[in-house]
């Protein structure tokens, strides 16, 4: 295969419609985060609520952490109706947008002065319910290619990727435009949000439901699991379904990931999936408090961190599809990984140069290519780890840990600029190597996941 036919292929892909339909619902799962987070944030500094009260909401986002304990579900139930006029994947992903647009309609009625804890129980049902939709888009994403298109599923990653950024930052960027005009309150504001989500929700009518054998390997999982728990003697018929259900539908996903790729292998690639974006959620969650330390204003943090990084990630989001999709996930990961460990030493060169805007554009465009190539080369590699009887399940449990390892190491982040003594030249030097354990996981599996690649056409 040539480059040049690549090139061409890959343009090609774009035109499929089921892109489209991915690059929507991308942008129906960033959006949420605008309104349990910036928006949600500025909404209660204007009420004048302490940094603890505010900081109080951030806990909902928790349950992207741990929405694996529940995406078992969303691989067996049906839900009455819905699914039988919509299909399993977008009559999931209907019900939790629909529960969303609730939520957010509710919280325009909220008083959050006075009802703050409910106002928060509020933003939670939106966070568990955005975190479910998580699920069952990433699952449609991955469902709706085929076996012989993974090219595909690579531009699915960038299109996914693009989407979400688009409805995090694009979109994001409304509710505060908003929150400026005279006559307007948050409250107006937020039911503007629940308009655009409810627009979003239209992408259900004009997507298709993937065809995939899901319910026929599930089926043979299901009487694996019974010979293998029940004699007759041992179990009523209806206990003996119940249970077997219950063990297919909780145990199954996670002992065929651990069953077909070998124990130690499985385990390496939890570990790198843990270990990825260490460095990079350690300079995301001080990048803001590094910016005003060093004496950018709030305008030059809203215009080169936020605006100008959400059109960098679509544009480099495709780019990086490109080479992903010619010279295979691996080299893109490992690619990435070194570009990533590159750009946060232009972060540890600002913090010597002060605010120099033209250094600022610079780190901000670099910063988010290598952003941008790590995780569309990242979602690729998750998707291509799924068993299609187990997706949702899958998937989730590899997200919610990578997602999981930024929060839970990230959080020491600010201690450990204090810890030396806010030499930030010097923490973003270290930031900077740790993505090494994880490029190490990663040449510990590359051979298996260039099998992977080679089995379903996808490598050169």
């Amino acid at each position: 295969m040539t480059k040049q036919h690549s090139f061409s292929q890959h343009i090609r892909c774009y035109k499929d419609k089921r892109l489209l339909s991915i690059f929507l619902f991308g942008m129906a799962s960033g959006f949420p985060w605008v309104m349990i987070g910036s928006a949600m944030t500025a909404w209660l500094k204007e009420a004048d609520l302490s940094r603890s009260a505010i900081g109080f909401f951030g806990v909902v986002f928790l349950t992207y952490s741990i929405n694996f304990l529940w995406s078992p579900l969303l691989d067996r139930i049906k839900i009455p109706l819905l699914t039988k006029l919509l299909g399993l994947r977008r009559s999931w992903i209907f019900l939790t947008q629909c529960c969303i647009v609730l939520g957010c309609v509710y919280l325009s009625y909220v008083d959050v002065v006075n009802h703050l804890y409910f106002a928060g129980l509020v933003a939670l049902g939106i966070a568990i319910s955005s975190a479910t939709q998580d699920i069952a888009i990433d699952a449609y994403r991955i469902d709706i290619i085929n076996d012989d298109e993974k090219d595909k599923l690579t531009a699915g990653a960038a299109m996914a990727t693009s989407g979400w950024w688009t409805g995090f930052g694009g979109l994001g960027s409304i509710p505060f435009f908003l929150a400026d005009r005279p006559g307007w309150s948050w409250a107006d504001v937020y039911l503007v949000l629940a308009g655009i989500m409810g627009l979003l929700m239209l992408t259900i009518f004009f997507s298709k439901e993937p065809n995939t054998k899901r319910e026929q390997l599930q089926q043979n999982a299901e009487q694996a699991h019974q010979k293998m728990l029940f004699t007759e003697q041992l179990s009523t018929s209806n206990a003996r379904r119940f249970l077997t259900w219950l063990s297919v539908t909780i145990i199954e996903p996670f002992r065929e990931f651990f069953s077909r790729n070998g124990a130690k292998t499985a385990l390496s690639i939890l570990f790198f999936v843990f270990l990825f974006k260490i460095g990079e959620a350690y300079l995301g969650r001080m990048s803001v408090v590094f910016y005003k330390e060093i004496g950018f204003t709030n305008t030059d943090i809203g215009y080169f961190s936020k605006l100008l990084n959400w059109w960098v990630t679509i544009i480099f989001a495709f780019i990086s599809s490109l080479f992903t999709i010619r010279y295979g996930i691996v080299r893109g990961l490992f690619i990435a990984g070194i570009a990533m460990s590159a750009s946060n030493l232009l972060f540890a060169l600002m913090a010597v140069v002060g605010p120099n805007k033209a250094l600022f554009a610079i780190t901000v465009l670099i910063d988010g290519f290598t952003g941008a190539w790590a995780s569309v080369a990242f979602v690729a590699f998750i998707s291509l780890m799924c068993n299609r009887a187990f997706t949702a399940s899958q998937y989730a449990l590899m997200a919610s840990l990578g997602t999981f390892g930024r929060v839970s190491l990230g959080s020491l982040s600010g201690w450990f600029v204090d810890l030396m003594d806010g030499n930030w030249a010097l923490f973003f030097i270290i930031t900077a190597f740790m993505v090494i354990p994880s490029l190490v996981f990663l040449y510990s599996i590359r051979h298996k996941v260039a099998q992977l690649e080679r089995e379903n056409g996808n490598a050169t």
